[in-house]
């Protein structure tokens, strides 16, 4: 088989995959519904497809329910009471009660650094991927790497073992209360593309 007959032409141009680049955005108030699970499906079939080195497949991805929500939640609002005080993280607890959708996201450690740095890459890749797709469907998402992802508790709580995987982050998704996205902040491109002759 040759390289030609492996790349079939897009069934959209590069113009519409660039317009749904620039539209996806950060979302912070969420509709209460929560998206149909075989939307959330086909979006980690579609994450599945990211850039991989080696093919490990490093990702994985846990849909979490009432009760490890619930727990996330209880530790990220006594982690906010410790260090911004109880106003704060009773304004953070609601909005996070708010949230219908989540998923947590983690990559397999890899013994080798540069293995389980591209591990990392990976699945950051993939997370992009999901998004995405979940855009295009028009459930919009948020990615948060909070400091709630890196205690221990946490890994407990969504009965995943540290020594085994990393966590990439939370990732929220709902259908999005109008007027919700987040600013874009971008770098002009000519201060981010550069040549070396």
């Amino acid at each position: 088989m040759t390289d030609q007959a492996t790349h079939a032409p897009s069934p959209v141009s590069a113009e519409q995959v660039a317009e749904l680049l620039r539209g996806r955005r950060s979302i912070v108030r969420f509709k209460p519904e929560l998206p149909d699970a075989g939307i959330v499906r086909a979006a980690v079939e579609a994450a599945r497809w990211a850039p991989n080195h080696r093919l490990t497949n490093p990702w994985r991805f846990y849909l979490l329910g009432a009760q490890t929500r619930d727990a996330v939640i209880r530790l990220n609002t006594a982690q906010v009471t410790a260090t911004r005080g109880a106003d704060a993280a009773s304004a953070k607890d609601q909005r996070w009660r708010a949230v219908p959708g989540w998923l947590a996201v983690t990559y397999r450690r890899a013994e080798d650094a540069l293995i389980d740095r591209e591990n990392y890459a990976a699945t950051a890749c993939a997370v992009q991927n999901l998004m995405l797709y979940l855009h295009a469907a028009g459930v919009a998402s948020k990615w948060t790497t909070g400091a709630v992802t890196r205690l221990p508790a946490f890994y407990q709580a969504c009965a995943v073992d540290p020594e085994q995987e990393s966590c990439v982050g939370l990732i929220w998704y709902g259908y999005p209360q109008p007027g919700t996205a987040q600013r874009s902040r971008r770098h002009a491109l000519d201060t981010i593309l550069l040549q070396r002759d």
